[in-house]
């Protein structure tokens, strides 16, 4: 009898999946934002709503750090019976209600509850949590083929009101990716909120760009009924509005706070994912095609199952459509020294986010000015403290 997680190929090599049931470890963020209100809601103490920070920020950055790292990788073989596996794709399907639901739960607990300022923005920025998870949920859908994945990651991202994500993300920074021109590729000795002022209007603005391009070489009005840039803001609009319109004005406050939290998620991965690291650039002026080395790596087990394996970043955008289950591990990669949910906070210092990453963008580029992407006006200011060449 064949063992679920069992899988064999035609050559006779045998792989098991052994984080096979781990991945539900993925509902942990969305249930434990949850959690708060409904804590509150059985003893009254506002304190609770703050605790998934503690959760998140805390106990996964040192579970990552006792677990260790995961480099096992399944054979090159065996990939097509894990990826046409309908146990993987049934996960993360089940994420878009429960980010929805949750959305929608901590909505209505805002309007219904009376919660002090400290009360309210804790609920806000746990709604923020779940969308920023809804965020990466979307994210994982939107690079599959299949028209119904394609639509549930419209739905979750517009939650976060960042719909139009799906087109920016896998049309614009999959081909710049690691590049001066590319607003969700951080330069070395930029901040994070030097970064997210560069990248959120950036990335925006690029979505809209791309889509009347696409529109426009149909021979459609860039204001067509077709233009997903559109779709995707009508979307947000129709969920926010009905939220104002059911749960009153009370509610407006939470859905902005929510929403830029949201993106704050998102923005604090992408500027993680590729700080520092640059493609060569030939002299016709096109770029050399995204490889391994150009993203930060993490292989930290916890954060990983938590998050469908997104810190597995560089095989992503060597092989975009491959799923999460299936991304593989490269030695010698730019690697991140703990998951995502330990290096934000560091993030949030730039002064220790640059004492722990310059040095490591040095030596992974063994001090090759051409392979980092600097911020022009630290240029030479880096270049003397870390004598490139």
């Amino acid at each position: 009898m064949k063992t679920l997680g069992t899988f064999t190929a035609h050559d006779g090599t045998s792989y098991t999946d052994k984080k096979r049931y781990f991945w539900l470890f993925s509902l942990l963020l969305p249930s434990i934002a949850a959690a708060g209100p409904l804590l509150f809601m059985a003893f009254n103490h506002e304190s609770i709503l703050w605790f998934f920070f503690l959760f998140s920020y805390g106990f996964f950055p040192i579970m990552d750090h006792v677990m260790g790292e995961d480099t096992s990788n399944p054979p090159e073989v065996i990939i097509p019976q894990l990826e046409a596996d309908p146990f993987y794709r049934r996960i993360t399907i089940l994420h878009v209600p429960v980010v929805i639901v949750i959305f929608i739960f901590c909505g209505w607990f805002v309007g219904s509850y009376e919660l002090s300022w400290s009360g309210y923005l804790a609920t806000a920025l746990l709604a923020g949590n779940v969308g920023g998870h809804g965020l990466n949920i979307g994210h994982e859908l939107g690079h599959k083929k299949n028209k119904f994945d394609r639509k549930l990651a419209k739905l979750v991202l517009a939650v976060a009101a960042y719909g139009h994500f799906f087109i920016e993300h896998n049309q614009g920074h999959h081909k710049h990716v690691a590049t001066a021109e590319d607003p969700a590729s951080s330069k070395m000795g930029e901040s994070i909120y030097l970064f997210a002022i560069r990248e959120l209007p950036g990335a925006i603005l690029r979505a809209y760009q791309l889509e009347k391009r696409r529109l426009n070489k149909l021979g459609k009005s860039t204001y067509s009924f077709e233009n997903e840039f559109f779709q995707s803001t009508l979307l947000s609009f129709t969920i926010y509005a009905s939220l104002a319109v059911w749960l009153g004005s009370g509610v407006i406050p939470y859905l902005f706070i929510s929403a830029f939290w949201s993106m704050w998620q998102l923005t604090s991965a992408n500027y993680i994912e590729h700080y520092g690291l640059l493609r060569k650039k030939f002299p016709n002026g096109k770029y050399e095609r995204p490889q391994p080395h150009h993203s930060w790596n993490s292989n930290h087990v916890f954060s990983n199952w938590a998050l469908f394996h997104l810190q597995r970043h560089s095989d992503h955008h060597a092989n975009a459509t491959r799923s999460y289950q299936s991304l593989r591990h490269f030695n010698g990669l730019p690697t991140l020294p703990n998951g995502y949910f330990g290096m934000y906070p560091i993030a949030y210092i730039p002064w220790l986010w640059f004492k722990v990453m310059d040095k490591r963008i040095v030596n992974i580029t063994d001090h090759d000015i051409t392979k980092i992407n600097m911020l022009p006006t630290k240029r030479e200011q880096l270049i003397a403290k870390y004598k490139l060449i």
